[in-house]
């Protein structure tokens, strides 16, 4: 644990240790799902699970912000995974929703989304594991 009296040492500090093990997690990521990035199968995830959503509720469902958010749906629509269309209750609203070939796709890459958490989290055991997912939800809060 980093005290006051050390001298600062980069290694030790915690946005440093994160960015490691993300940029490790982003390279396994790439590996099992290529033609995807994380943000994209997170969009794809929660429309598979809501339905059709405005394009702000899936950003605060994926934790994406609204410039993040329209452009991973801009690059959706233009693969065929999503579509969009006006929320016949509010015309000024767009929703989003998976289009067949983004099922398709989202299907496929659950399988290789579960290797991809389980080879991330390898290197700790079984009880670390879920103690880490415990404290990252902590600290997402």
């Amino acid at each position: 644990m980093p005290h006051a009296d050390k001298p600062y040492q980069l290694h030790d500090q915690v946005g440093f240790r994160m960015r490691q093990a993300n940029q490790r997690h982003l390279t396994i990521f790439a590996r099992y799902i290529p033609h995807l990035t994380p943000m994209q199968f997170a969009a794809l995830s929660k429309l598979d699970e809501l339905g059709a959503v405005s394009q702000n509720d899936l950003g605060r469902q994926t934790a994406m912000d609204a410039a993040t958010m329209k452009g991973v749906i801009d690059r959706l629509a233009r693969k065929g995974f999503v579509a969009t269309e006006a929320d016949p209750s509010d015309q000024r609203r767009l929703l989003v929703r998976l289009t067949e070939a983004g099922k398709d796709i989202y299907a496929a890459a659950v399988p290789p989304a579960r290797a991809i958490t389980e080879e991330t989290l390898g290197p700790l055991t079984a009880r670390e594991q879920a103690r880490f997912l415990q404290l990252l939800a902590k600290l997402a809060l």
